[in-house]
């Protein structure tokens, strides 16, 4: 089986820099670290191809140092990598995003299955994946919980629902956005990351693609734009009453009438 598994790299700090121009978060510098949600799907391919055989390859959008979350999936298992890289993808929102990753899986060639991670602590929109495979014109499935059954044709998923627990049966290729807790992530191996030090990374910019049209990348592309990113304000004002608990309960509720909480 072959299999993708798209990652990112995302802040390890939600104290990171806007840009006040484009509203984008300023990525080059931060510290950094692979999106948690990926290393599930990251795990679930591993665990297939334990079971059903074949390849696990990567791919990831980011400036150059995204990289070192290719490196991270080497170190767990990955055989293959691909980085998505040119300033003229920046700014890019959930469809700019999910196009470009579509043009850059075209690239790298014909998979069974794709995995991502449900959504992106960046970015929380839990878009892309299904974005993704509408460009690909495969069906996807998100939500993903657990694996109930996979052989070489089909795959048989849970679905965890607002209101119950849904089973479905899909056929490949396809594309699966995965929960939280599907498998418990292994850690990286320093034995594989040493063995696989000099493994190449494939890069990828816009003159690599079928589709060069610069206004289909990047903020060109992106139909939406953030208007503001903020840091949430810390407040750390308090208040402390000591009276009896009839004057302290009026008090209270005044004080939640006064803050537009009731």
């Amino acid at each position: 089986m072959n299999i993708l598994v798209c990652i990112k790299q995302v802040p390890e700090s939600n104290k990171v820099e806007v840009d006040p121009k484009t509203g984008v978060l300023k990525r080059n510098g931060a510290a950094s670290k692979m999106n948690p949600y990926d290393l599930y799907a990251l795990e679930t391919a591993m665990r297939l191809k334990e079971e059903l055989g074949g390849e696990v390859s990567v791919i990831t959008m980011g400036p150059p140092q995204a990289a070192q979350v290719i490196r991270e999936a080497y170190a767990m298992g990955a055989d293959h990598g691909t980085l998505i890289s040119d300033r003229r993808f920046g700014g890019a929102d959930v469809l700019a995003t999910s196009y470009t990753l579509a043009q850059g899986i075209k690239k790298m060639g014909d998979f069974d299955l794709i995995l991502c991670g449900k959504q992106t602590t960046d970015g929380d929109t839990a878009q892309v994946g299904p974005e993704i495979s509408e460009w690909l014109g495969i069906p996807s499935v998100s939500n993903v919980r657990k694996i109930t059954e996979a052989d070489g044709q089909n795959i048989t998923v849970e679905m965890d629902m607002p209101d119950d627990i849904e089973i479905t049966r899909i056929a490949y290729p396809c594309l699966l956005a995965v929960d939280k807790d599907i498998f418990q992530p292994r850690l990286p191996s320093y034995v594989r990351k040493t063995e696989k030090a000099d493994t190449e990374i494939t890069m990828l910019s816009l003159d690599d693609m079928d589709d060069r049209d610069e206004t289909h990348y990047g903020l060109n592309g992106s139909p939406t734009q953030v208007q503001k990113i903020f840091p949430p304000e810390t407040n750390h004002h308090r208040e402390l009453w000591n009276e009896e608990s009839s004057i302290l309960s009026e008090k209270l509720f005044q004080k939640v009438k006064e803050l537009k909480f009731v």
